[in-house]
């Protein structure tokens, strides 16, 4: 007998031996999940079990019926005579936080039946650390065409964990019809070396005679106490080099610099500058504000350029690269400890995170994980996902008060929108690394918001309490 036969049974010894200690003594479900630590190798064991193939995704920004669909449709069609390759996409309700919450829950509890997550990718090391997601193998390995820090966003202490499946990074986008309005020259608008200076200097203009400009404020992002804050939060702070923690996820700031990054981000969020609304707002709020011209700039993800087509004429709209740092978002497809058709699943995933897959995402609005669905070299996206995401018979329309709504953007607009997310993507920067993302990003979210919407709020005495409570968050205390 095989040394790595003897492992997998004793490894399945343990687990039925651990299951009926469980059932005896009637121990909280928690504790005979699959979550115990105990990840299995990326070895898969035995035959799989009958399909489908369940995925459990976050909802598709790109609407009902969307990419991440189209794509499943594509894999069940090529697979129509294997039943046991069939696969199901399961959409979560409700907002990042819940997702996750609802994830771990169900893995933890084994009682979800999912073979697949895409998770946020700053769940990564949380769902490792736990064990309830399993690690690649060595040929299973997120390959070099995959942008480098997107890459990056798999690992978790020198392991891969995920294949990179969609990504996200902060844009800012403008209107050059309000900039026109108020007369602002082609050479004081956004270009990919402006500074948050410029953009100041630019809004501190426009709202200097609002009624010519035609706005309520100059800019406005997502600054209500959800994940957004947490992500501009660390936009501001990462460009005055304020880093909160090492790759292994152990706290490195202190007030001192907590202090400098919190002064950055009220500089950016100066009453004077920001739509009011933005302390209580999140993307839809934000993006509605822009598209009805109540700002000029806006700090969005990709997916927005695709929304704004259904919602201005392409020369009302533009978009650039971020000032200073951006951020990194988006999802990765990992398999599930417990899955017992890890083997297809892996098959699914090679197939949804393919260079043609990737292209079919970038088409659709998502941002691609991969280097060739920019550069020109990944083959197109297939043809029928290809239809159903831009399906050849649609046109602008007209509504009865003349307005157009679907307009695409010119072929020329779109390659310099693509080439700017490319490279937007290639300098982002990601969250703190740790497997207690969710206690810190909670303890930053409620300090920062209560700092930003309090009159008078001291920074030095903010920044003291937020050291304090991020201490405790990252040594999972």
């Amino acid at each position: 007998m095989s040394r790595r036969g003897s492992r997998r049974r004793d490894r399945s010894g343990r687990r039925r031996t651990v299951g009926a200690l469980c059932a005896l003594l009637v121990l909280a479900s928690a504790a005979c999940s699959g979550g115990s630590g105990q990840t299995p190798g990326p070895d898969d064991q035995g035959k799989d079990a009958p399909g489908p193939i369940v995925v459990a995704s976050g909802l598709d920004v790109t609407g009902s019926g969307g990419v991440r669909q189209q794509l499943i449709k594509e894999w069940n069609e090529r697979h129509s005579r294997e039943p046991a390759m069939q696969a199901k996409l399961v959409e979560l309700p409700g907002g990042a936080d819940q997702q996750r919450s609802q994830l771990l829950g169900a893995l933890q509890s084994g009682s979800a039946g999912y073979d697949v997550v895409n998770l946020d990718i700053t769940w990564i090391p949380e769902f490792a650390e736990a064990g309830l997601i399993r690690p690649l193998s060595d040929k299973d390995g997120v390959d070099s065409d995959v942008i480098p820090e997107i890459r990056r966003t798999s690992d978790w202490k020198g392991r891969s964990y995920a294949r990179p499946f969609n990504s996200d990074v902060g844009l800012l986008y403008y209107r050059p019809d309000r900039l026109t309005a108020a007369g602002i020259p082609d050479y004081r608008r956004p270009s990919e070396n402006w500074t948050w200076t410029d953009l100041g200097a630019s809004i501190d203009t426009l709202t200097a005679d609002r009624s010519r400009s035609g706005i309520e404020a100059g800019w406005t992002t997502q600054l209500d106490a959800y994940e957004g804050l947490t992500v501009n939060t660390i936009e501001a702070f990462e460009s005055v080099g304020v880093q909160l923690a090492d790759t292994e996820g152990k706290y490195t700031a202190n007030p001192e610099s907590l202090k400098e990054g919190l002064e950055e981000l009220r500089q950016r969020a100066r009453r004077d500058r920001v739509l009011d609304g933005a302390f209580s707002s999140e993307e839809p709020r934000t993006l509605a504000d822009f598209a009805e011209g109540r700002t000029v700039y806006l700090r969005h993800w990709p997916y927005v350029f695709g929304a704004l087509q259904n919602l201005l004429q392409p020369k009302d709209y533009a978009v650039e690269r971020l000032p200073g740092q951006s951020v990194l978002g988006g999802q990765n497809l990992a398999v599930t400890t417990d899955s017992p058709r890890a083997a297809n699943a892996r098959e699914l995933i090679d197939f949804l995170t393919s260079r043609a897959s990737e292209r079919c995402l970038l088409d659709a609005g998502f941002a691609a994980t991969r280097a060739s669905a920019y550069d020109g070299t990944a083959p197109p996206c297939y043809p029928r996902v290809a239809e159903a995401i831009h399906p050849s018979g649609a046109s602008p329309s007209a509504s009865p008060s003349g307005e157009v709504g679907f307009q695409a953007p010119s072929a020329e607009t779109r390659v310099r929108y693509t080439n700017t997310l490319s490279e937007a993507l290639k300098h982002a920067v990601q969250r703190p690394r740790t497997p207690y993302y969710g206690a810190f990003t909670q303890v930053l979210q409620s300090h920062v918001h209560t700092w930003l919407t309090t009159d008078g709020a001291d920074a030095e005495q903010t920044a003291a309490r937020l050291d304090a409570d991020l201490r405790k968050a990252f040594s999972g205390r």
